[in-house]
């Protein structure tokens, strides 16, 4: 039996790790596949207190070894289900704790492309500075107008012999000095208005089709925005299916708590994240003290 499970070893997971194992708690840190979440794609982060340049997978390696150097237990499974019980099923087994903390983040959003997941790895990537390097001296495309996407083109500039960025309407949603500066390399070509309609592909991509046109390109780079990654029918969800909570972290059962971007919030980033860590640490620490009074 677990004081606390925390589900995702992301920032607001490894977080309320800390905080929870500081509290002299057993602690189950549970993750179905690397440490970090998605702050391990971010090439350079500019607005974490103390570290105004840092990689964020230096940064979720950091947290990690402090995690592991506290002492807590983590372990690489992806979780399946939970229960009112505090039972967490696991693709390899069964855990029972007082408390659970959600941490499950969020996924990329995808295209919805016939063959799209077939060919991540192939060509098909959600991660520019993942995968950048295979791409060099080669023609790439960026799908998006949010800031990811913006800073995706901007580093395969760097790598890529032509790189077009694709929108499907006009609105560019990310940082104007970023798209402006996009603007003014020969070799990035900027299709607005556009959409891919079609992935065309051998074993691996070779163009894709837009609406009034072909590209010939080795790798698409899909930045169109996350979505919440839960998919725990037991708590309750909002209309675009992240956790509701509260300023404390707490969900509509008792005992199992939210942290991170999976919960309903106006401001998702690293901050807020582990923010929201500790602040869900605490209060699974009182519930559990509060069980024996």
């Amino acid at each position: 039996m677990y004081d606390i499970i925390i589900i995702g070893a992301g920032p607001a997971g490894m977080t309320a790790a800390i905080y929870a194992k500081r509290a002299n708690k057993k602690v189950l840190l549970l993750e179905g596949n690397a440490y970090g979440g998605q702050i391990v794609n971010a090439a350079d982060i500019e607005n974490f207190p103390a570290l105004p340049h840092i990689s964020g997978f230096e940064l979720a390696t950091k947290m990690y070894e402090q995690v592991k150097q506290l002492g807590v237990e983590v372990k690489f499974e992806k979780v399946e289900t939970i229960t009112e019980r505090k039972e967490v099923i696991t693709n390899k087994d069964k855990y029972e704790s007082k408390t659970i903390i959600i941490c499950s983040g969020t996924k990329h959003r995808k295209l919805g492309l016939e063959s799209e997941t077939e060919l991540i790895g192939k060509g098909v990537s959600y991660c520019a500075t993942c995968d950048g390097a295979f791409y060099k001296d080669k023609d790439v495309a960026v799908v998006g107008s949010g800031n990811t996407a913006l800073e995706d083109a901007l580093y395969l500039s760097n790598l890529a012999k032509k790189v077009y960025l694709i929108n499907r309407s006009e609105n560019i949603r990310g940082d104007m000095s970023t798209y402006n500066k996009l603007t003014n390399l020969d070799n990035v070509e900027i299709l607005l208005n556009s959409k891919v309609t079609k992935l065309n592909y051998e074993d691996v991509l070779t163009s894709i089709e837009l609406s009034d046109k072909t590209l010939e390109v080795s790798g698409l780079f899909i930045a169109i925005g996350q979505e919440p990654d839960c998919l725990f029918d037991i708590v309750e969800k909002d209309q675009n299916g992240y956790i509701v909570s509260d300023e404390k972290c707490h969900t509509n059962i008792d005992g199992i708590f939210v942290a991170g971007d999976i919960r309903t919030k106006k401001l998702r980033q690293l901050v807020t994240a582990t923010s929201d860590g500790a602040i869900a640490a605490k209060e699974a620490v009182n519930y559990i003290n509060n069980i024996g009074e």
